[in-house]
């Protein structure tokens, strides 16, 4: 589909133009991952037959995608354009699996088995929905066993811990949130999902009726300012609060992550045995490509603390995870 969008874009039309001469770098940007995904928003809408049957994977559509494209652009302009104003706002239910084993790994460390669990960079806060959903990690089974989503992974590796815990909260934030409540935001979320990833689209749907019977709690911030704000909050007794993200980092400005660290260092030197902090992400490491789960949590028994532990690699939609469970 993108060569034949490539194929299809020339200067004689303004969607053209301004893919063909961006001004910055096209993959960097997910350039091509904004023209598809507004494609694929006219097909999901419905009213785009012969669009539609390129999806759908009509051989004479496939051979004449470019004249199609060309034509779709000629009519529908208007709807694409805006497509090119920022990048692709994904959000993926299956991640939150390697949130699970994280707190699995917590709970045998020893800490307070009831979590305050914030999200950075939490999209259309699907993963704050952790506990509306069911998962069954190597093995190990945790939530409601009725749940609307179920997450299986292939898991490699030793299981991680059975070790009960609970949320005692699930706050998240984002710079742009995604109102799944609102068709237009939930058709745009969706449009990044593409047609052959099946199971991701049920899922989807799913989480989208979820949303609509309860929200989650969502707001719209910088991840700097709204974490240092969490932090400076009471923390209750007996409650482990824990920094979660996935998929996110690298889109946080430098000055931004560098606040978040030094306030989760000078939260960390403040924790206590009652009242411990942790840091759970899932983010790519830059130089093997690899999507990587590491913790840190305070205080240590020694004193010291906050050392980075990789627990294991994970697959960035939550189809496996390679599971390492260090002591």
């Amino acid at each position: 589909m993108v060569e034949a969008i490539i194929g299809a874009l020339d200067d004689s039309t303004e969607l053209g133009r301004q893919v063909l001469g961006w001004e910055g770098n096209p993959l960097a940007d997910a350039l091509p991952l904004r023209v598809a995904g507004g494609f694929h928003a006219l097909h999901l809408a419905g009213q785009h037959d012969r669009l539609s049957a390129i999806y759908e994977g009509d051989e004479q559509a496939a051979k004449d995608a470019e004249q199609i494209i060309a034509a779709t652009i000629e009519t529908d302009e208007a709807a694409l354009l805006p497509w090119l104003d920022s990048p692709p706002q994904t959000n993926e239910a299956g991640r939150s699996s390697s949130y699970i084993a994280g707190l699995l790994w917590l709970t045998q460390q020893g800490l307070p088995p009831r979590y305050e669990l914030l999200e950075i960079g939490s999209s259309a806060g699907l993963n704050l929905m952790i506990d509306r959903y069911h998962y069954n990690l190597g093995g190990v089974s945790v939530g409601p066993e009725d749940a609307p989503l179920s997450f299986k992974p292939d898991w490699e590796g030793p299981p991680p811990p059975d070790a009960p815990f609970a949320f005692d909260s699930l706050h998240g934030c984002d710079i742009a949130p995604v109102d799944l409540t609102d068709p237009a935001q939930a058709r745009r979320l969706t449009a990044y999902i593409w047609p052959e990833h099946k199971v991701r689209f049920e899922r989807m749907k799913t989480a989208i009726e979820l949303v609509n019977e309860q929200p989650p709690n969502l707001q719209g911030s910088g991840a700097d300012d709204w974490m240092i704000e969490q932090l400076a909050k009471p923390q209750t007794a007996g409650v482990t609060r824990v920094l979660v993200h996935s998929i996110v980092w690298q889109y946080i400005p430098i000055a931004g992550r560098e606040r978040i660290k030094l306030a989760m260092e000078e939260a960390g030197a403040r924790a206590t045995a009652e009242r411990p902090l942790a840091w759970l992400s899932l983010e790519a490491n830059r130089e093997t490509y690899r999507h990587e789960l590491i913790v840190r949590h305070w205080p240590k028994e020694d004193g010291a603390g906050g050392e980075p532990v990789k627990l294991g690699e994970a697959h960035a939609h939550g189809a496996w995870v390679k599971w390492l469970g260090m002591p």
